[in-house]
């Protein structure tokens, strides 16, 4: 998936932490509202 800034958000399915849970989010939930992707890829992993 490539996203580029001021283009729109290409289809996407994730997982997600919520409140509190972790459940799963589309594109479909955003559709018509400003969204900000983003993601830390080994965030608490080893270095």
């Amino acid at each position: 998936m490539e996203a580029k800034i001021g283009c729109p958000v290409p289809e996407f399915k994730a997982m997600a932490f919520d409140r509190g849970n972790i459940r799963e989010v589309s594109h479909a939930e955003a559709r018509g509202k400003w969204l900000v992707l983003f993601f830390y890829p080994g965030d608490f992993t080893f270095v």
